[in-house]
């Protein structure tokens, strides 16, 4: 179980959350289709620390950009959507067992 922490809702269950991919910034207006196609279709996958978009639909309806090593499922910090600054960072520390 993966365990998230909401800088509103505190811990919770990954199943509250709905998973929206890769944090990755758009291509630029105008970029060539192969461009388009690699963004909308093509994940990295890596295996280690990602940057991940997820949505809390079950609690404060929010969306959150949260660090996760994609092996062990530890996460390293969240915090919401559109914020730069580490004033809305919540520590994870969390692990889970799949």
């Amino acid at each position: 179980m993966i365990q998230l922490p909401c800088p509103y809702c505190g811990l919770r269950n990954s199943a509250e959350f709905a998973y929206q991919g890769e944090s990755r910034s758009r291509p630029p207006a105008g970029s060539d289709p192969a461009t388009w196609r690699s963004y909308l279709y093509l994940r990295h996958n890596p295996a280690g620390w990602t940057t991940e978009s997820w949505y809390h639909r079950s609690g404060c309806r929010r969306f959150l950009v949260v660090e996760r090593h994609t092996v062990t499922n530890e996460v390293r910090a969240a915090r919401l959507a559109g914020t730069a600054g580490s004033g809305s960072d919540v520590e994870g520390g969390t692990e889970s067992s799949s």
